[in-house]
């Protein structure tokens, strides 16, 4: 028996959602996440068999490309229920070079222009991909929640935060979410992962096999890696991402090892 119930679901607002979701960025192109995917037909039927899985989680990003990630989740999940989130205020000029600009008015015209590539008139969560130093969190966030006002977005999140910056950020609104990198070897943000538990914002995970951001790969295996992020805190929501639908598969079966094993004390 487990020592304590581990909570398939996290709430977002009023809905319910799996806690093992999909993690798009490997449906751009090489290297470098620039570019479009090299098989955009087996992208979307990766992405459709996801779905009838029972994932319902999906997470993009205007960088992942740029844009062409978004635009294939859109065309895989038009017409179907999911959670779709997308992040803004990173660009790409090249493989792998990050362009950071959180300035409200590149916000407002990313989140609008993300509406369309994803076919939704309301994104489910918006992240902002990385704090800007010229601009400053608040002034980002209030972009947000600007969009959130408009409609154009139903919750806000954060991504690459520190504590205070969370703080910063929630002293002007509501914060959804907060995505660091997190994995069973790399365990730097386990007292935010407490932190956002005790305020009921979900943490979502990125790199949760140990995976470099830039290059195809994993470090660790998928199953024991997926299963201790799900163990850690019933707040997180782990995104794992795949090319492979046969990989797809066996990370979905990652809940009969959750189930199958008493939580450990951590």
């Amino acid at each position: 028996m487990h020592d304590k119930h581990i909570s398939r679901t996290f709430r977002f607002g009023t809905q319910d959602v799996d806690r093992l979701g999909y993690g798009a960025m490997r449906l751009s192109g090489q290297p470098g996440n620039f570019g479009p995917y090299r098989d955009p037909k087996g992208g979307i039927e990766l992405v459709r068999t996801a779905h009838a899985l029972g994932v319902r989680f999906f997470d993009s990003a205007w960088a992942y490309g740029p844009q062409t990630v978004d635009q294939l989740l859109g065309e895989a999940l038009e017409g179907r229920d999911a959670f779709v989130a997308t992040k803004g205020g990173v660009d790409k000029s090249g493989p792998g070079q990050i362009v950071v600009d959180g300035r409200p008015q590149t916000l407002l015209r990313q989140i609008d222009q993300a509406r369309s590539n994803l076919r939704r008139d309301r994104i489910d969560l918006f992240q902002l991909h990385r704090v800007d130093a010229e601009v400053g969190i608040e002034r980002s966030v209030e972009a947000l929640a600007e969009a959130q006002a408009r409609g154009w977005i139903a919750h806000i999140g954060l991504s690459n935060v520190t504590r205070a910056q969370l703080d910063q950020a929630r002293s002007v609104a509501s914060v959804a979410s907060v995505q660091n990198r997190l994995n069973l070897v790399e365990r730097e943000d386990e007292a935010l992962v407490d932190y956002t538990a005790s305020l009921g914002i979900a943490f979502i995970p990125y790199g949760p096999l140990g995976a470099h951001p830039m290059r195809p790969g994993a470090e660790l295996s998928a199953q024991d890696a997926l299963a201790w992020l799900l163990r850690r805190a019933d707040n997180i929501v782990a995104i794992p991402g795949t090319t492979s639908i046969a990989h797809l598969r066996q990370n979905w079966d990652t809940w009969d090892l959750v189930n199958a094993e008493p939580r450990k004390s951590t």
